[in-house]
Order: structure tokens, then C-alpha cells, then sequence
């Protein structure tokens, strides 16, 4: 089975993000890879209540994160991870099987 990791900066952000939602209980984020963007897919996250069928969890720290299938697939051996800098903060897939990937990291190319 492919595997995929939480960075603890990413699981530290996922669980405040869902600290502050008004209903947290049984929230996570999903993780998407989609078609489209400059390079061919693109990452997409969003916060969701409910797993799918068919969804792989992954869990770290509290912090709960959904994948459907078909990206799970493109996401084997990926992290996902959050970084906070001058420039701004956001979600980045560390992703060993994009050949290539836009100046912003939100889409990739396969090899």
C-alpha cells in the first residue's frame, strides 16, 4: 500500500484550523489531486465532515486528513506539509512523483 505522511507542522495547523470551526467534531482536511492548474494537476484542501467510500485517513497529532483513491494514488510517498514564512503561509505537498511543479506548488507534472 502506498503510503503518505503529515508533517508535524502541517498536523499542528490542521488541528488548529479545525479547533476554530464551530462545529469541530469529526472534521478533517481533504486532500485532492485534480486535473488542471499550469502543470497538468493541481492540489487542492479543504475541510470536510464526512469520509467518503473508498477514502484512505490519515491521522497524526490529532489532526485527520482524507484521500480519495485516484489521488492517493499520484500522492504515494508525499508529505504534506505547512510552511510559514514572510511570504505567506500555506499547505505544500512534498511530492516525489512530480516531475515538475509551478513557481507557487500548487500543480504538478508526472514524469
Amino acid at each position: 500500500m502506498a503510503d503518505f505522511s503529515i508533517s508535524g507542522a502541517a498536523a499542528a495547523r490542521i488541528a488548529e484550523i479545525i479547533s476554530q470551526q464551530s462545529e469541530p467534531d469529526g472534521m478533517a482536511l481533504r486532500v485532492s489531486v485534480l486535473a488542471g492548474g499550469c502543470n497538468g494537476f493541481q492540489y487542492q484542501f479543504k475541510l470536510v465532515r464526512e469520509k467518503e467510500a473508498g477514502d484512505h485517513l490519515i491521522e497524526k497529532d490529532g489532526a485527520r486528513v482524507f484521500i480519495d483513491p485516484v489521488s492517493f494514488d499520484l500522492l504515494e510517498g508525499a508529505e504534506l506539509d505547512f510552511i510559514d514564512k514572510l511570504m505567506g503561509a500555506h499547505f505544500t505537498v512534498n511530492n516525489p512523483n512530480a516531475a515538475s511543479s509551478c513557481g507557487c506548488g500548487s500543480s504538478f507534472s508526472l514524469a
